[in-house]
């Protein structure tokens, strides 16, 4: 589904530059449960959001489904995103004037469907995470655990093929945080595929797979120039 050749991302410093990422090379497949975990710094945030297509400022080959991401303009990565991915933020990102109903009938507004369509996705969906009772509740009126769970929903909302969490239990309890995780392993089995960064090796214990990365490289990959 998803291959990197030589992922590198740098600023400028001075008359050097400042790696964030190294030569990254990774394939994801479809089904995969993937942690990318590390020291802060290490790159992880940035990897996640090139993968996302919220960060366009890197060199490299990335492919999607057969779409060559790095030969893409803007407009074509976002129509891609849409198509592909959805996000879960450590801080939620829900909107404060939003109903937990309009919060998660926000990312199909942005497609074309019909109005009465869009309101039958949203019941399906709270009923599915078990929020019927919240829906007309505004984020403040949320526990921590209960905005994520929205935030989560609202990835979900779209059917993406790919879940991208960056430290989805960092603001919770860790009773909110295993019900976080617990939906994760759920969605992984129905079929979503999830790239998850954590520092949490509790968290990363739910993935199939964890790719470890220091000052912006891979564990383990060769370093020779």
């Amino acid at each position: 589904m998803i291959q990197l050749r030589n992922i590198e991302k740098f600023y400028p410093q001075g008359a050097s530059r400042f790696y964030v990422l190294r030569r990254i090379d990774l394939d994801i497949n479809p089904g995969d449960f993937l942690a990318i975990m590390g020291p802060s710094g290490a790159g992880k945030s940035t990897l996640l959001h090139i993968l996302g297509m919220h960060d366009s400022d890197w060199s490299g080959h990335y492919h999607l489904d057969g779409h060559e991401v790095h030969k893409l303009d803007r407009r074509r990565r976002l129509d891609l995103y849409k198509r592909y991915f959805g996000f879960v933020f450590q801080s939620y990102h829900l909107l404060d004037d939003l109903t937990v109903f309009e919060n998660l009938e926000v990312p199909l507004t942005y497609r074309d469907i019909p109005r009465a369509e869009r309101q039958s996705i949203v019941c399906d969906m709270l009923d599915r995470f078990q929020i019927v009772g919240k829906k007309d509740l505004f984020p403040n009126q949320l526990s921590g655990g209960q905005q994520q769970l929205v935030g989560v929903a609202r990835a979900m909302i779209a059917n993406p093929k790919v879940i991208l969490a960056d430290e989805p239990t960092g603001n919770l309890h860790s009773s909110q945080g295993l019900e976080i995780m617990e939906m994760f392993k759920k969605l992984n089995a129905e079929g979503a595929t999830i790239v998850m960064v954590t520092h949490s090796e509790t968290n990363a214990a739910y993935a199939h797979r964890i790719i470890r990365l220091e000052d912006g490289w891979i564990a383990g990959a060769p370093r020779n120039a």
